[in-house]
């Protein structure tokens, strides 16, 4: 069983410019999308990797997208015949946070998914905090961006230091550092999160062959059971991300949990 923890998608009518903005983008690390950005699209690509469900991970860029880009969320589930689970997203702006959470909470929506380098607020910022406090107090997890992306190519947004400043002031929270704590920050990954409570995700690391090395001390240093297995499609191929974790030498059991037993304990599959 492999479920994908990080995935994305959008509705229809919106993805083709979705998928050609966010192409845009990525085109400084050469990043070309694997699907067409539809729901429909995204499960057949999934599928032919043998993944049996999925993860897809919703953000706001700004403050009146939330409302449409949550509503899309609520629907996934519903569409995929529950191959995909949604998180929503609060954008750090939001004058009331604790609706729009309680809102999803409400729909039954676990958790959200944050992107402090599409906002340009740093994770450790008091809007963000604001928003984990709600989260904590209503149970829900909260997955964000970490390191670099391609549209903030010259700052961090979610660096080790304010991601351990986050865990630190909400022990209680499920904090998710997606692409295993974030691309080119690695050294203080190690340093300041590994064996912490944080959790990473696997998402994207096949392209990243400069740290493979580095990833595999990190896979090793943390506890299987704060894993994730994710792929980031349509940005990557999703059974190259599989092959990768494969290849890290990890324990048959460590791997179970990372490709499917994390995630059906956080999101009850």
């Amino acid at each position: 069983m492999i479920f994908d923890f990080h995935v994305h998608c959008f509705p229809d009518a919106l993805a083709p410019r979705a998928v050609a903005a966010l192409t845009e983008n990525a085109r400084i690390i050469s990043l070309k999308p694997l699907t067409d950005g539809t729901a429909a699209g995204t499960e057949k690509c999934l599928r032919s990797a043998g993944i049996t469900g999925a993860h897809v991970l919703n953000i706001a860029t700004n403050v009146r997208q939330t409302e449409n880009v949550n509503r899309f969320a609520a629907t996934l589930s519903t569409v995929s015949n529950g191959f995909f689970i949604p998180a929503g997203t609060v954008h750090p702006d939001c004058e009331d946070k604790e609706r729009v959470i309680k809102a999803l909470h409400d729909a039954g929506i676990r958790g959200i998914k944050v992107h402090p380098d599409y906002v340009r607020v740093n994770i450790d910022d008091p809007r963000y905090d604001e928003i984990f406090s709600l989260c904590e107090e209503a149970g829900m997890y909260v997955v964000t961006h970490a390191g670099f992306d391609p549209v903030s190519p010259d700052y961090f947004h979610a660096k080790p230091e304010g991601m351990l400043k986050v865990i630190r002031s909400h022990p209680r929270l499920t904090f998710v550092a997606a692409h295993m704590g974030g691309p080119s920050q690695l050294d203080g990954v190690l340093e300041l999160l590994a064996g912490t409570n944080v959790y990473f995700d696997t998402s994207l690391i096949s392209i990243r062959e400069d740290e493979r090395d580095k990833l595999k001390t990190l896979f090793h240093a943390h506890d299987p059971d704060r894993i994730f297995f994710g792929t980031d499609t349509p940005w990557s191929d999703p059974k190259a991300e599989i092959a990768i974790v494969e290849s890290m030498d990890l324990t048959e059991t460590a791997k179970e949990k990372i490709f499917y037993k994390n995630a059906a304990r956080l999101l009850n599959l």
